[in-house]
């Protein structure tokens, strides 16, 4: 009885701290609603507390409204809305036709300049609220420095410390330009009581995502999931790859390079053949995703989702007016034999027609959305092995693991053997190149541009801005720590 009781309380409370909009993140968690001594033991005794909770923190990457908007933005809609968000900032997605306005502001690079502009709330919010709720579990099972008895514990608290870590990596990839180990960038909670803090350093922060994903890494051996909604090992070493990648320095490089072969040797994940990468994205089973969110009509997504702005045969933006497609220099770099040229349509302003769409290919037709989430795939880690390993040098471990994905995207090896002739930066930017390419629309061209620092230039398939050249360090390409948390935070000017 006893049990049922706390599972009930605990439930309560987790759904007050996921759902209530009224609650900035500014304030510590609400934990006065459960005695956190008494959920850390009914965790240990029934597992069933815990990954209720930890499902709460997975649906609110999906859930909308999750970054404050209110009335309810139709970009805001957890981590795949900040994937278009953030595609757009690297130029690889072009709005080139803008009917309703959902992004027009923030395409023109105006959101970004203001920091009173609710768009550079949106993110804050979101991502402080997963690291909060996730400082709550981490709470509840000890707090940073325990080890529960259970494996059970240890395979929850090692989930909710990877959830913090890609919590904090988010922030700090939207919020600075770069890595700079003095700067100042982000407040730090490391528990679920801590009051109001100051911007911690970089090297602060990242040293506590390190800390956070290698403890990770260790409790969450041995860990068989379930579903691929969850972290699991392979997954908080793709955090921590790229983590490492993020710094840009040579130690950081070897290591993030051996995280990411590590994870693919595992064998686990095959990259996804010619015929998946045209075949919709639409479902969590593809052996080659490693993370996602399985869809089904039970999250209620439908126009506000990353489905309703993408994907032309879901009743959505892309299908009514607000138009999106890839960068025409991009695709101009693509070339003619690689089976990625097809994901994209000439005759519609080079929409993804044939890489993100719903099965039943009616335009407008998928009206309650069932179509999965992907976050992370294995793909990304042969690129990310592959770039590391130019930047230090080791030019045929590079080649290697490039030729290993262009050998899944060409039918005949002619075609892609160029590679083998490439060396130092020529190496290095043709692995860029095909990064942008092969993860188009899945949010990680902005990572790559922030960690190559790279300079940006637009094609003429924009609405705003066609042709404009901005490097990664400008500006408008950077979130500013929004209005509502200067008001509230003493510390921050």
């Amino acid at each position: 009885m006893k049990i049922n009781l706390l599972k009930t309380v605990f439930t309560l409370a987790v759904i007050a701290t996921f759902l209530s909009c009224e609650k900035e993140f500014l304030e510590t968690s609400p934990t006065s609603f459960i005695n956190l001594e008494d959920t850390g033991t009914s965790g240990q005794l029934n597992p069933e507390i815990l990954d209720a909770t930890l499902n709460g923190i997975y649906s609110m990457m999906i859930n909308t409204g999750t970054g404050g908007s209110s009335p309810l933005d139709h970009a805001d809609f957890g981590q795949k809305g900040f994937d278009i968000y953030t595609d757009f900032l690297s130029g690889d997605m072009a709005l080139y036709q803008n009917n309703y306005n959902r992004y027009s502001s923030f395409v023109n690079l105006l959101a970004t300049a203001d920091y009173s502009d609710v768009r550079n709330y949106y993110p804050w919010r979101y991502y402080y609220r997963v690291l909060r709720s996730s400082n709550l579990v981490i709470k509840s099972l000890g707090g940073n420095d325990a080890v529960p008895e259970s494996i059970s514990g240890k395979h929850s608290l090692g989930q909710a410390k990877a959830l913090r870590a890609y919590a904090y990596f988010y922030l700090t990839q939207l919020y600075a330009p770069e890595y700079v180990p003095s700067a100042t960038v982000l407040p730090l909670y490391k528990d679920a009581d801590d009051p109001i803090q100051a911007q911690a350093t970089m090297q602060e922060v990242y040293d506590f995502m390190i800390e956070d994903l290698n403890s990770a890494i260790t409790l969450l051996d041995g860990y068989n999931r379930t579903s691929k909604t969850n972290i699991n090992v392979d997954i908080a070493k793709g955090l921590l790859a790229y983590v490492y990648a993020s710094k840009d320095e040579s130690a950081s490089n070897i290591l993030a390079k051996a995280l990411a072969d590590e994870v693919i040797a595992t064998g686990s994940y095959p990259l996804m053949t010619s015929s998946q990468v045209v075949g919709g994205f639409n479902s969590l089973s593809t052996p080659g995703w490693m993370w996602g969110f399985d869809l089904t009509l039970t999250q209620g997504l439908d126009l506000v989702s990353w489905w309703g702005q993408i994907d032309v045969f879901t009743y959505s933006y892309q299908y009514a007016g607000d138009k999106k497609g890839m960068d025409n220099l991009l695709y101009s770099k693509i070339k003619a034999t690689d089976i990625r040229k097809t994901q994209f349509d000439v005759n519609n302003g080079l929409q993804p027609r044939n890489k993100f769409y719903n099965a039943a290919r009616i335009e407008g037709g998928q009206r309650e959305v069932e179509d999965d989430y992907i976050y992370m795939r294995v793909a990304e880690m042969y690129l990310l092995s592959a770039e590391m390993a130019a930047k230090e040098g080791q030019d045929g471990a590079a080649r290697t693991r490039l030729n290993e994905l262009l050998s899944k995207r060409f039918t005949n090896a002619s075609d892609y053997a160029y590679v083998n002739s490439l060396a130092g930066t020529d190496l290095l930017n043709e692995v860029i190149l095909q990064t942008r390419i092969e993860l188009w629309g899945e949010g990680k061209s902005y990572l790559s541009m922030k960690r190559n620092k790279q300079m940006m230039t637009r094609g003429t398939n924009h609405v705003f801005h066609a042709g404009l050249s901005i490097p990664y360090s400008d500006p408008r390409l950077t979130y500013k720590i929004p209005r509502a948390e200067i008001q509230n935070n003493p510390f921050i000017n």
